[in-house]
């Protein structure tokens, strides 16, 4: 039986053998990938995220993804230094994370970050220090109100997206980055956005697309630059998350509650540079990774100009 499979393959032409090797090597490829994609997402254990540091700053902990994230960390023994603006929003998320986790000590900056940033990040500064800041979340963030052409966004939109997705990320990570040099450990966390990260372009949201693009890229060079000091850098790229920004109210499938999401972030934390920590999204990533970019382009512009007209529906009958 060897013998007769060795003669027909020789008998074949070499044109004919080169592309089945191709092949061959696509398939095993294809079936490895698989087996990386299960193991990543259900079979690996997560890191305890306690051998980082004691402490955990979070921005944008009073709603969405910042909130279900703050309670993810207490959960694992961590204690919190939550960033926001609304110091009533801050007492109340603090109260209910402690009446969970007791055990939890939970400091509290008060900083608008579409304000004067020099002054609040000197202020989360005085509060960090002297403290075992192990893990940064970045996720306070400023997304559009709804679908518009670049010529129909208002300059404070674009100066605080800027501000608070640009600057905001970059100036607080280097706030807590020094002492992570120090203790040689940590883990910063930023997250950016699908609309960014995982398709090739999304029309009638570029600003808000362009400055998560940097999120990425200054993040993934940040894993480059302090790998070897012993600090994980990871920008996270979920796609639909039932949050305010996102004015997505129910979760389904697709969609992940914060809570759903915050769940698996926390188990993706100290690995990949880049990752889609919510495995549905992922495979919506591989799906839009199979098509062409003009073809996405057009799915994604039609997506987005039917969110613009619903928008402009609602506005039409407020005014009525």
């Amino acid at each position: 039986m060897a013998d007769c499979s060795i003669h027909l393959l020789k008998s074949l032409p070499i044109w004919l053998l080169f592309l089945l090797s191709i092949a061959s090597l696509f398939f095993i490829k294809f079936i490895i990938n698989i087996f990386h994609w299960v193991y990543v997402n259900f079979l690996r254990a997560p890191k305890n995220l306690s051998n980082y540091g004691s402490w955990a700053l979070i921005t944008g902990p009073t709603d969405g993804i910042g909130k279900a994230f703050s309670f993810q960390l207490a959960q694992q023994g961590l204690n919190l230094i939550l960033v926001g603006r609304n110091p009533d929003k801050l007492k109340d998320v603090s109260e209910s994370i402690q009446s969970k986790f007791g055990k939890a000590q939970i400091k509290t900056v008060v900083v608008d970050l579409t304000g004067d940033l020099n002054e609040g990040v000197n202020r989360i500064r005085q509060v960090i220090e002297g403290l075992d800041v192990g893990i940064l979340v970045n996720v306070a963030g400023v997304g559009y109100p709804s679908a518009k052409y670049f010529h129909d966004v208002d300059d404070k939109l674009i100066a605080d997206l800027i501000k608070v997705n640009v600057e905001a990320t970059t100036k607080v990570t280097q706030a807590v980055l020094p002492g992570m040099i120090q203790r040689k450990r940590g883990a910063i966390i930023s997250i950016g956005s699908g609309a960014a990260n995982l398709i090739p372009s999304y029309p009638l949201y570029s600003v808000y697309a362009a400055t998560k693009t940097y999120v990425d890229q200054f993040s993934r060079c940040l894993y480059v630059e302090y790998k070897k000091s012993g600090i994980d850098v990871q920008c996270q790229v979920p796609l639909w998350v039932a949050t305010k920004m996102t004015r997505i109210r129910n979760e389904s499938f697709l969609v992940a509650s914060p809570e759903t999401y915050a769940r698996a972030a926390t188990r993706w934390i100290g690995y990949e540079p880049r990752c889609t920590p919510y495995w549905p999204h992922s495979l919506v990533r591989t799906v839009l990774s199979i098509f062409p970019e003009s073809l996405v382009d057009i799915c994604i512009l039609k997506y987005s100009l039917a969110i613009r007209k619903k928008s402009q529906q609602k506005d039409v009958s407020k005014k009525e």
